[in-house]
């Protein structure tokens, strides 16, 4: 383990902070925030259902570092030879017991906000009390497995990020499930034309862990750890990065030209030179070069999907 004194904290409550990963937190705001800012556009806005999403969301991005920082810890990605940003365990600030206590504490946290979601949204809520207590174990269900998601990404026995497939489920739970099933615990309805912005939201989400992937891409492939760019290489990773991008802006316009009735709808792409400048950057840079573009993508989805709401808001 690296014990450089740069990249230790001045205090255990700092190493929690570092461990947490507090600018990750954007990506988990923008799917929820899309959803919330769909539901209010349609009128179907419900004030105590949006703060437990956001809640909900917190707790799960919080859990998937903690559990990130212990599994890469433990299977030896995060090693001394490591470009990317120091990690609690790595680094001894934090011992694995500890870290593996703190993600046992946020999935129970994140299990126990997730169902006072979903009992607001279905059982309490009268309109759906016919069919609330389906709905809630619906729900609940997808709930379990985005907490198995964010734990098994990187620790347990078998974590599914070291085979490459952290892409696909990046996609879906910050996606698709974020987006629309918020969009569905306020409006208890999923038009086919949600998925649009909510699969904008997904490739965004993935564009961040590229950025992560391609910038630990030599580390990665030492601990064995199969990320695309590692299976892709690094020209092919840099293509895909640009796909991402721009299939995120697709279909955000798609879905405004679908469901267009004022030129407001148009204020997304305001954020667009700033996802031109995340791809040119990385299709330029490597290694630690590239971490300042892991917040810059964060930041520019959660302008991305203020800018789009507002639009459909105006």
């Amino acid at each position: 383990m690296s014990t450089d004194n740069r990249t230790k904290s001045s205090s255990p409550l700092a190493a929690w902070v570092l461990a947490a990963r507090p600018r990750t937190l954007a990506l988990a705001f923008a799917g929820i925030g899309m959803g919330t800012f769909l539901a209010a556009a349609a009128g179907v806005l419900n004030g105590a259902v949006a703060v437990l999403c956001f809640v909900t969301a917190t707790l799960l991005q919080i859990l998937s570092n903690l559990a990130n920082d212990y599994g890469d810890s433990i299977h030896g990605a995060d090693s001394p030879g490591r470009v990317g940003p120091p990690r609690a365990v790595q680094t001894g600030q934090i011992t694995p017991a500890a870290m593996k206590r703190a993600v046992i504490l946020f999935a129970i946290l994140a299990m126990l906000s997730g169902l006072a979601l979903v009992w607001l949204a279905f059982v309490v809520n009268p309109v759906t009390a016919t069919n609330g207590w389906w709905l809630l174990i619906i729900f609940l269900g997808l709930g379990g497995l985005a907490v198995a998601a964010a734990v098994t990404y990187t620790a347990g026995f078998r974590p599914y990020g070291y085979a490459g497939l952290g892409d696909l489920a990046v996609f879906i739970f910050f996606g698709w499930v974020a987006v629309a099933g918020s969009y569905y615990l306020h409006a208890h309805a999923l038009p086919w034309t949600i998925f649009l912005p909510a699969t904008s939201c997904g490739l965004f989400a993935v564009g961040v862990l590229n950025v992560n992937n391609i910038r630990d891409i030599k580390s990665d492939r030492a601990a064995g750890k199969q990320s695309l760019p590692v299976r892709l290489g690094l020209r092919r990773a840099r293509l895909y990065h640009w796909a991402l991008l721009l299939g995120g802006l697709i279909s955000a316009t798609l879905y405004v030209i679908l469901t267009y009735h004022t030129p407001w709808q148009w204020l997304f792409l305001l954020a667009v030179p700033l996802f031109l400048n995340n791809g040119f950057t990385v299709w330029r840079q490597e290694g630690a070069a590239l971490d300042p573009m892991l917040r810059q993508l964060s930041l520019s989805s959660l302008l991305f999907v203020i800018l789009f709401g507002v639009g459909q808001l105006l």
